[in-house]
């Protein structure tokens, strides 16, 4: 990839940022508005400089003394500034244009493939080259394959997850003893449709999730549409058809309610949380909320359409090293990185924001050595998959938006699920050209 035309690629890639505006699908609700700024003032030698999406953790935060304490082990400062998650991807673009960008961004995973195929970013895995600014030197080979595919386009590397999160069914064991439903009988579309039906013959709501003409619902069918075997290059697939139907029948005849096309998942889990739904799909952030519910809850995984578990989207964060004229930075960068991600550090990051899923093996027995019972979103984030994976790279926001629009107008009965990704599948090949 030609990796000198960066104020041009960014400028390009910068129209199409708003899309990549995902961190509400794959994490909490806590608002993230303004910036936050620890540390130093950037110049001076000892200074380096931290970009992230989480302005809601302020300077006294746990997160904050987090970052702070891994530039104390490199013997230098950190300047740490927040952004919401769009306006982070925009200033990142920008200083890329201007050639000042910061030491460390921390990204949404889908925005790895924007600044990268924008020239922006380091690669990790190489060791750098005399007299060459593009590879940054750092072992990725401990990290989960399938996890770290998230920050990899044309072969390269681009960042690594400091943990990740991902989509469940959570179940109100009150109203499943009450319908004769165990859980532990969901093994495929059919034996969930089975059990779905129990709780509706039992006058109790089946089923809600999160069908938003957004990011959002892109998020929530994607476990569906590939536990059915479709790929996000054939949007209009029998098998994509399949998946998009099962959610429609449910909608139709009453299993999920007609609100579904308006959830956010936020929206979803207050519906949840009022003891009247089975079952709800929603994400590892909310397992705190679900301990405090007024009715005892679990978690099964959402089922393949023949069976085993559906692989589902990754959310989380990415760090990133951006490109730098003094590659002399990059030993002392280095030395943060490792920081963040030994076992300690993933489970440290994991438990501070509630909780993300250790990226690595290591770190994965390491959490649950301290959270036992985080075991079904371990096993929840082995099977995931990343958005932008199979080298979909900068393609997958337009391919999301086409597939979103589709699962709109099939829930909404405009169209029949195969008509919608007929025309889904025309949208996403002429907004990638091909």
């Amino acid at each position: 990839m030609n990796r000198t035309s960066v104020s041009a690629k960014a400028a390009v890639l910068g129209t199409a940022v708003l899309a990549l505006s995902v961190s509400a699908s794959a994490c909490a609700s806590a608002p993230q508005t303004g910036g936050a700024t620890t540390g130093a003032s950037a110049g001076g030698a000892g200074a380096y400089t931290w970009w992230d999406p989480y302005p809601q953790h302020d300077p006294s935060s746990a997160w904050a003394k987090r970052v702070d304490s891994c530039g104390k082990q490199a013997g230098v400062t950190i300047q740490r500034t927040a952004y919401d998650t769009t306006a982070l991807t925009n200033q990142a673009l920008l200083a890329g244009q201007e050639g000042n960008a910061p030491d460390v961004i921390l990204l949404d995973n889908p925005a790895v493939s924007t600044l990268a195929d924008a020239g922006m970013l380091t690669t990790m895995s190489d060791v750098p080259e005399s007299g060459t600014t593009s590879d940054f030197g750092l072992d990725t080979a401990r990290f989960d394959k399938n996890l770290i595919a998230a920050g990899e386009l044309d072969g390269k590397t681009y960042g690594i997850p400091i943990g990740a999160n991902t989509l469940a069914l959570y179940y109100n064991k009150k109203l499943l003893d009450a319908a004769g439903v165990d859980p532990g009988s969901i093994k495929d579309w059919a034996t969930l449709n089975a059990a779905l039906k129990k709780v509706k013959a039992a006058g109790k709501k089946p089923i809600t999730f999160a069908a938003i003409g957004t990011e959002e619902g892109s998020f929530q069918f994607l476990p569906w549409f590939w536990g059915s075997g479709a790929q996000l290059t054939q949007l209009d697939s029998p098998q994509a058809v399949a998946a998009l139907d099962l959610w429609t029948t449910w909608v139709k005849d009453g299993t999920a309610p007609n609100s579904v096309i308006s959830n956010s998942q936020n929206t979803t889990w207050e519906q949840f949380l009022t003891g009247e739904f089975a079952f709800a799909e929603n994400g590892t952030w909310q397992i705190d909320s679900a301990k405090k519910a007024g009715f005892p809850t679990g978690i099964v995984q959402i089922p393949g359409k023949d069976g085993g578990t559906a692989p589902t989207p990754t959310g989380g964060e990415f760090i990133t090293v951006p490109v730098q004229k003094d590659t002399k930075r990059y030993a002392t960068t280095k030395k943060i990185l490792e920081c963040m991600t030994t076992p300690e550090g993933l489970v440290e990051t994991g438990t501070t924001f509630a909780y993300y899923i250790p990226s690595t093996a290591e770190g994965q027995q390491a959490i649950l050595a301290k959270e036992p019972g985080l075991k079904p979103w371990v096993d929840a984030v082995k099977s995931a998959k990343g958005r932008t994976s199979d080298n979909l790279g900068t393609k997958y926001p337009k391919i999301s938006e086409a597939l979103w629009t589709g699962v709109q107008k099939a829930l909404s009965g405009s169209a029949t699920p195969a008509d919608a990704l007929k025309e889904a599948q025309a949208q996403a090949k002429q907004a990638t050209g091909g």
